[in-house]
């Protein structure tokens, strides 16, 4: 194991989160020294200390394998949330060790659940380190994944997930440095132009750079108790449509629309399978809200349930209402979609569209296989045919996720936290979404939980925002008796 190559990956990561606490830093100043100065500064001096250690002490080192490309990835999450958690602890008042860990994992997971009762109690520097973590988090997911992995060399056990492999690959015709700047530069492109229509809508230049780098990171943290429902703008809460949808999309397809100055690369069908779905649960959820009477009219029915469809499919969790007591077919939806998720290539976590639609042409391909077995049968996706090998990776995750989402519900159970909430809770948290229906829905947070369950809602973030092989790759080397990568 390269252990110079890796700490120096971990010091820089470590770097980038002491720079954003340098800006929350001056948002404090700005603000005539508040009340998270201190907190901010310590924490800023002891993440630059440990960050810039390995750069002074530690020669450079050659390239990395597979192995320590997962090590790396898993090190500067876990170092992040770490570090991430100082200013909370640092702070105090609801922040206690729990739940300034809970605050931290879920920023840079850019899952948005909440252990807070009142945000706008916090400081405005220490809102901005809440959105930054977010900023952070997504922007990491994309150099992680996409530059350390795919340059590292083969494994045996083809550890591929979507945004690396042939079904997302075909878009962009680069080298993986190459895709990287161009995730980076949509990534944040995304953050700017949300922020100047955010500003030009009637949010404050503060309020619309913290939501601006949490819709673009697909995150959720806001800077009021009740979200984008609080502002009570129409054109804020179409903004914020906009680029939840936006945000979720295969940055490279957005890229290519943006170069080509054409809607073409958007013939896409993961896009297509993606924007129908987001149409149909609107338009179911809408309907159902107007059923039951929890709306008067139409227009505020379909808003509500668009809107919230789009959130949680996007893992934004912004809200506009209060779906605490909305119908059982509604709830169920909005859980479904929170699974089922964005597209790969983005910031989204869940399953992800890709690999859901993959998953239905699987099992007709059997289907047909079964009924036709002398015929010639292929699964295809955009025009192109995906191998069994390529597939199956991907079917192999499905069943991951859902194990250990049973799992993670089975464990909270023994914790002691309601039926209720550990099934929502842990499919929220292990999806990226954040909030999820009833008590920890959209106005509720997570405070109610107990430690352990919280701890282990936190677990759940990092198996989701990683696509839980890195986390196994890792604790198979760990605990094995020989690496399985090589």
């Amino acid at each position: 194991m390269n252990v110079k190559a890796i700490s120096r990956h971990v010091g820089a990561s470590l770097l980038v989160n002491a720079l954003f606490m340098f800006f929350s830093i001056l948002v404090s100043l700005v603000n005539g020294h508040d009340s998270a100065l201190a907190a901010l500064f310590i924490s800023f001096t002891i993440t630059l200390t440990v960050g810039v250690f390995p750069f002074i002490f530690v020669r450079k080192a050659a390239g990395i394998s597979m192995a320590e490309g997962y090590v790396i990835i898993v090190l500067a999450w876990l170092l992040s949330f770490i570090f991430g958690m100082l200013p909370y602890a640092l702070w105090g008042g609801p922040f206690t060790v729990i739940n300034a860990w809970f605050e931290s994992v879920s920023g840079y997971t850019t899952t948005g659940a909440t252990i807070l009762e009142n945000v706008e109690g916090l400081p405005d520097s220490l809102l901005f380190w809440r959105s930054s973590t977010h900023f952070i988090g997504g922007l990491g997911v994309v150099v992680f994944l996409l530059l350390l992995i795919p340059s590292a060399s083969q494994t045996k056990l083809r550890l591929s997930s979507l945004e690396i492999s042939s079904l997302s690959k075909s878009g962009y015709k680069s080298r993986a440095r190459k895709t990287v700047s161009i995730f980076t530069n949509v990534y944040i492109g995304l953050v700017l132009s949300a922020f100047l229509c955010y500003w030009i809508a009637g949010m404050t230049p503060f309020d619309a750079i913290c939501h601006a780098m949490s819709v673009a990171a697909t995150g959720g943290f806001s800077t009021r108790n009740l979200s984008i429902a609080s502002f009570q703008s129409l054109p804020i809460t179409l903004i914020t449509m906009v680029y939840m949808v936006l945000a979720s999309m295969h940055f490279g397809l957005i890229f290519l629309a943006l170069v080509r100055r054409s809607l073409k690369p958007l013939n896409n069908e993961v896009l297509k399978f993606y924007l129908w779905g987001l149409v149909v649960g609107s338009l179911l959820v809408g309907i159902t809200l107007k059923a039951e009477g929890v709306e008067q009219n139409w227009g505020h029915a379909l808003l509500n349930g668009s809107f919230h469809i789009i959130s949680y499919a996007s893992t934004t969790g912004f809200a506009i209402a209060d779906n605490s007591a909305w119908p059982y077919l509604a709830s169920v939806l909005l859980i479904f979609f929170g699974i089922r998720c964005g597209m790969a290539g983005s910031t989204t976590g869940g399953v992800k569209s890709d690999r859901v639609l993959l998953f239905y042409k699987q099992i007709g391909y059997y289907l047909k296989h079964a009924l036709y077995p002398s015929s010639i049968n292929e699964v295809r996706l955009n025009g192109r045919v995906v191998k069994q090998e390529d597939v199956a990776p991907h079917i192999l995750f499905v069943s991951l996720f859902l194990v250990v989402m049973m799992l993670s519900f089975l464990i909270c159970l023994i914790l002691g936290v309601d039926n209720r909430n550990a099934f929502i809770g842990t499919i929220s948290c292990l999806s990226n979404v954040g909030p999820s229906v009833g008590a920890l829905g959209t106005f509720g947070n997570y405070n109610i939980e107990p430690a352990a369950a919280k701890f282990m809602y936190t677990l759940n973030m990092f198996l989701g925002r990683v696509e839980i092989y890195p986390v196994f790759a890792v604790v198979s080397m760990i605990f094995g008796r020989k690496p399985i990568l090589r």
